[in-house]
């Protein structure tokens, strides 16, 4: 009986599934952005996001403990000096996940993850331009309604 077993074992055992996900938080935060299917991001987003939060204090102790999960001394490296430093004032959710559509292939569901602080390009609550619309008259400036009103008073 599965009871209580609430997470996604990915069809693999448990020295499989811990070595990818391993894999994938490498890759992730080496590369700040990975494709993969939607279940396994699922996963790597549970697996990620506490090592994320226990990089902002950088103490001996939590450097082995990410260690014994990344096994990648350069991932805990760049984990640590870089991804640690952008997230600092972030309180969590510090990986998003775009749903891409189906893989040729097999059609299974694909999704991309990346770290949220570090996309330039989407920011939804950056500089938005003003919409453009096409209905009405051209407004008219302050310089213009000055000029008709003493064009008038002139003749």
């Amino acid at each position: 009986m599965r009871h209580g077993k609430k997470f996604n074992h990915l069809s693999r055992k448990t020295a499989h599934r811990g070595a990818m996900l391993a894999n994938m938080a490498c890759s992730l935060i080496m590369h700040k952005r990975i494709n993969t299917t939607v279940e396994k991001a699922k996963a790597l987003r549970v697996y990620v996001e506490p090592l994320i939060t226990k990089s902002k204090a950088d103490t001996t102790n939590n450097r082995r403990v990410v260690f014994s999960y990344l096994k990648d001394k350069y991932a805990v490296t760049e984990l640590f000096k870089e991804v640690s430093v952008k997230v600092a004032d972030r309180p969590g959710g510090y990986l998003r996940i775009i749903k891409l559509g189906n893989r040729q292939g097999d059609n299974a569901n694909m999704a991309m993850v990346e770290l949220v602080d570090y996309n330039t390009i989407y920011n939804p609550k950056g500089n938005k331009k003003a919409a453009k619309t096409r209905r009405g008259r051209a407004k008219k400036t302050t310089e213009a309604v000055a000029a008709n009103v003493e064009t008038p008073a002139a003749e």
